[in-house]
C-alpha cells in the first residue's frame, strides 16, 4: 500500500541529512515529494491539502533531536499526521467494534456490488467467533444477485458461524427481521446482515438499504468499499454517507492495490474510522485495522506487532516447545519436524505475507527475489518429504541414489530438486545441534513473552 510514497521519502530522507532543524526550504522540498506522491496513489485532493497544510505547521521549527537528521524529523512528523488521517485521532476505541447492547449486536453490512461484501461477511463472522468467541449468525438480504444466498451460506460454513436461510421472494426488511428474531431465540451475540450492493449508487438502492437499517437499528453499519476503486470511491462514500449513519468502513482488496489512496480518501469523505482491512482472499484475511500501525507500513517501518500476531496465529506453542525438548535431550531434527517448520511458515502468510510486515530496508534487500517462486518452492519441498517413507523421514541419512529417484518420482521433481532440499535440511539440523545446549529453550521462552497467550 502506497509504496510510491514510501520509496519518495526515502529518497528525500537522504538528501536532508546534516541540516540542523526542519525550516520552510527544508522542508518544501520533503512535502512536494509527499504531495505527489498522495495524489499518485489517488488520493481526494481536499485530503492531501489538508494533510499537507497540517505536516507543514507542525513540522516547521521542530528541534531536530538526537542522532535525528531533519529528513527522519519530518517523517516523524508526517507518521504522526498519516496515523492522524486514518483515523489515530478518534482515539484507540474508535476502530472497535461495539457490543454495548442486548444480544444480538446487529452489523449491517453495506457497499457498492463487488467490492467483496458477502466474502468481508463471512471473514468478519470468523473473525468475531475466533478473536471475539462471539456466537455468529448471518443473514443475506441480497435477493437480487444470482446466487448470492448461496454464496454467503457457503463461507458461512467454512467459517463455523451459523447461517439463517432466505430465499430470492422473501423482503429484505422481512428477511432482517426474521433473522434479528431467530438470533433473539437461539442466543447468538451477533447477527451480521449481508445487504443488496449494486453497479453503481441509485436511489432505489438507498432507500431500501435505509428501510432495513430502520427495521433492526444496528448498532454498526460499515461500508464495505474497494481499495483499488481510487477516487470513485470518494462519490460512493458520500452517497452512502448520506443515506446511512455509518459507523466504520471496511477496505477490502488492500493486498492487490500499490496506490491505496481511498484508505485516506473514504475515512476524510466520512469522518467515520476504518475498523478493517481485507489484506488477502482467504477467509482469515481480515485484519483489525489499526492506524498506527498502517502509517508505520506506509512509512517502511514494518509492522512488527502484525508480525508477532502471526507468529502467535501460526506457531503451534506444544509443537515447539516438544521440539525444543527433544533437541535438549539429544533427539535428531528430522524430516518430520523440516515439514512441520515448513507448514507453520504457511500458516504464517507465506514468505510475501511476512516480507509485506517487515520495515523497508529487509523489503529492499529482498526486493529483486521472486516470492512466489519462494513459495513455490516450499510447496514443493513438502511434496518431496510427503514422497518418503515413514523411515526415510525418521533417518534421512538413509536417502541414497536409488531413493532420491523413487522420491524423486513420486514428486514429480528431478532428482536435482531432492538434492537441494536435502541440502537446505541439513543446514537446518546443523543449526538445530548448535541450540542443543538449551539455546532452543531460551528462544521458545523469549517467544512466549513476545506473545501473550503462549504457555
Amino acid at each position: 500500500m502506497l509504496d510510491n510514497l514510501t520509496q519518495r521519502l526515502a529518497k528525500v530522507v537522504k538528501t536532508m541529512r546534516g541540516e540542523a532543524r526542519l525550516t520552510e526550504a527544508n522542508t518544501a522540498e520533503m512535502l512536494r515529494e509527499v504531495r505527489m506522491a498522495l495524489l499518485e496513489a489517488d488520493v481526494a485532493l481536499p485530503a492531501v491539502r489538508e494533510f499537507i497544510a497540517k505536516v507543514k505547521e507542525k513540522a516547521l521549527g521542530e528541534e531536530v533531536i538526537g542522532s535525528l537528521s531533519p529528513g527522519q524529523a519530518l517523517v516523524g512528523v508526517v507518521q504522526r499526521e498519516l496515523a492522524a488521517l486514518m483515523g489515530a485521532d478518534l482515539g484507540p476505541d474508535a476502530t472497535q467494534l461495539s457490543f454495548a447492547q442486548q444480544p444480538p449486536a446487529i452489523i449491517l453490512m453495506a457497499g457498492l456490488q463487488g467490492v467483496g461484501k458477502t466474502t468481508t461477511t463471512g471473514k468478519l463472522a470468523k473473525y468475531l467467533k475466533e478473536q471475539k468467541k462471539k456466537k455468529v449468525l448471518t443473514v443475506s438480504a441480497d435477493v437480487y444477485r444470482p446466487a448470492a444466498i448461496a454464496q454467503l451460506e457457503s463461507v458461512t460454513k467454512q467459517v463455523g458461524a451459523d447461517f439463517f436461510p432466505t430465499t430470492a421472494n422473501d423482503k429484505p426488511v422481512d428477511i432482517a427481521k426474521n433473522a434479528l428474531d431467530w438470533a433473539k431465540k437461539h442466543y447468538h451475540d451477533v447477527l451480521i446482515i449481508d445487504t443488496a450492493g449494486r453497479l453503481g449508487i441509485d436511489e432505489a438502492m438507498m432507500q431500501e438499504i435505509a428501510a432495513v437499517h430502520a427495521a433492526v437499528n444496528p448498532v454498526e453499519t460499515l461500508f464495505v468499499v474497494d481499495a483499488m476503486l481510487g477516487q470513485d470511491a470518494i462519490n460512493t462514500a458520500k452517497a452512502f454517507n448520506d443515506a446511512l449513519p455509518l459507523t466504520g468502513v471496511v477496505l477490502t482488496k488492500l493486498d492487490g492495490d500499490s496506490r491505496g489512496g481511498a484508505a485516506l480518501s473514504v475515512r476524510h469523505v466520512t469522518g467515520k474510522p476504518i475498523k478493517f482491512a481485507g489484506v488477502s482472499e482467504k477467509l482469515d484475511g481480515l485484519e483489525a485495522f489499526d492506524p498506527t500501525r498502517m502509517a508505520n507500513r506506509v512509512l517502511g517501518m514494518g509492522d512488527i506487532l502484525a508480525l508477532v500476531e502471526e507468529a502467535r496465529k501460526g506457531v503451534d506453542a506444544e509443537a515447539a516447545t516438544e521440539l525444543a525438548n527433544k533437541i535438549k535431550g539429544g533427539g535428531k531434527f528430522d524430516m518430520n519436524d523440516f515439514k512441520a517448520q515448513l507448514t507453520q511458515m504457511k500458516k504464517m502468510g507465506g514468505m510475501s505475507g511476512l516480507l509485506d510486515k517487515l520495515p523497508a530496508q529487509f523489503q529492499q534487500a529482498a526486493a529483486g527475489a521472486n516470492m512466489d517462486q519462494a513459495e513455490k518452492q516450499v510447496r514443493r519441498m513438502v511434496g518431496i518429504i510427503d514422497s518418503m517413507t515413514a523411515l526415510e523421514r525418521a533417518k534421512p541419512e538413509l536417502i541414497k541414489a536409488n531413493r532420491k529417484r523413487r522420491i524423486a518420482a513420486g514428486a514429480g521433481v528431478q532428482v536435482q530438486e531432492v538434492n537441494r532440499m536435502l541440502n537446505q535440511f541439513e543446514q537446518m539440523q546443523t543449526m538445530m545441534k548448535k541450540l542443543k545446549g538449551g539455546g532452543l529453550m531460551k528462544m521458545m521462552r523469549g517467544m512466549k513473552g513476545m506473545m501473550p497467550g503462549m504457555r
